[in-house]
């Protein structure tokens, strides 16, 4: 009532309507329940009901598609994850793909596809309003965003597709490192960087959905590409390998090319590695340039490192912290680790979800076969 002006009996006939519709529980009034009230009619309490429906947050990677179902509290319900072979990538359909793994999820759930009010999915490219991605990237946009807004939205769903490193921001914003942060960047990294940006609580998207792109990387000295952290330590072990200037007491030496990724390099340097100490140094060095640009145009309180990667990143960070500030003015934004790990993106597209859905509640309708 304060909220909204209208009066005890309008409110309460509205109340009603949500009730009825589903959306609504009504609970014991405040007298019944032992609450304080002023005198007179005890207030009415009314609940959300968490099970009137089901979101889906989705991670389509260009390696991994997972799925998660959670209900309109953001409590997982079910979970399905289905990896896409390197060299199945540009020839996996990714749409029967992304299907598949949805309904593992809600079988996992319990829950029928009749329950879902909401879908969100995070791809690796620029998204418009429509959820669609334009060309670009020699067509790995297109290859990774193959319709994905129509399809879902053919299966009855409101529909939400969005960039990943955005989702990955919505993330941190909300149960992440990001919380607390007026204005953070959530640099996304994998085999190639993304970027969510969030400015004085707002998330920047741009015209297109271009605003994480980080094709401007290639115009950053001593950096000159988007790779990610992940694929440049592979690259720079297969190059000292094949080059033959990788030491032989080097720990790096037993583990297989196929296998390697930046955890294996940062516990080999957490062991004392001096050649993955010096890996580390390199990357941190880039790092810093990245977070120096980023933060320069931005003007942002922190900027955190999301993604696999940032489960074992401790030296690589303490290595760029200290790099950063000598590159920036002070105050050098903080530079943090996500705990988040590999599931931010479906954990923002989660929450963006639930948020479409709290926005679109009254236009949304829900399965009248609930219990």
């Amino acid at each position: 009532m304060s909220e909204t002006g209208l009066t005890r009996s309008t409110v309460i006939a509205l109340c009603d309507d949500l009730v009825d519709s589903g959306w609504l529980a009504e609970l014991a009034d405040a007298r019944t329940a032992g609450e304080a009230y002023r005198k007179g009619r005890p207030a009415k309490r009314y609940a959300l009901r968490g099970d009137a429906g089901v979101v889906v947050g989705v991670d389509a990677g260009p390696h991994r598609i997972t799925a998660t179902v959670a209900d309109l509290f953001g409590r997982e319900l079910g979970h399905a994850v289905e990896h896409v072979p390197t060299d199945a990538i540009e020839t996996a359909n990714r749409v029967s793909l992304t299907d598949g793994v949805v309904d593992a999820a809600l079988a996992a759930a319990g829950v029928s596809a009749a329950r879902v009010l909401c879908i969100s999915l995070g791809v690796p490219a620029p998204t418009d309003q429509n959820g669609a991605s334009p060309e670009g990237e020699n067509s790995f946009w297109r290859l990774m965003n193959p319709g994905f807004a129509q399809h879902f939205a053919a299966r009855g769903w409101a529909t939400v597709v969005e960039n990943d490193a955005n989702l990955a921001a919505v993330a941190e914003g909300s149960i992440g490192a990001g919380a607390g942060a007026p204005s953070y960047i959530t640099l996304l990294s994998g085999e190639r960087f993304g970027a969510g940006y969030v400015v004085n609580g707002q998330l920047i998207r741009g015209t297109r959905g271009g605003a994480g792109e980080m094709r401007l990387l290639n115009l950053v000295e001593n950096v000159g590409s988007a790779d990610g952290i992940g694929l440049l330590l592979r690259d720079w072990v297969r190059s000292a390998k094949d080059s033959g200037a990788l030491p032989a007491g080097s720990a790096l030496n037993n583990v297989s090319l196929n296998n390697l990724d930046a955890p294996a390099v940062f516990q080999s340097a957490d062991a004392g590695d001096p050649f993955a100490v010096q890996l580390i140094v390199r990357m941190a060095d880039r790092l810093a340039r990245i977070c120096a640009v980023l933060a320069g145009l931005l003007d942002v309180d922190r900027i955190v490192i999301a993604g696999a990667v940032a489960e074992a990143a401790d030296l690589l960070l303490e290595r760029t912290r200290a790099r950063l500030a000598e590159v920036t003015h002070t105050p050098a934004p903080e530079i943090v680790a996500s705990p988040l790990g590999s599931g931010v993106v479906s954990a923002g597209a989660v929450r963006r979800a639930l948020s479409y859905t709290r926005d679109h509640a009254l236009d949304l309708v829900l399965d009248d076969t609930m219990e």
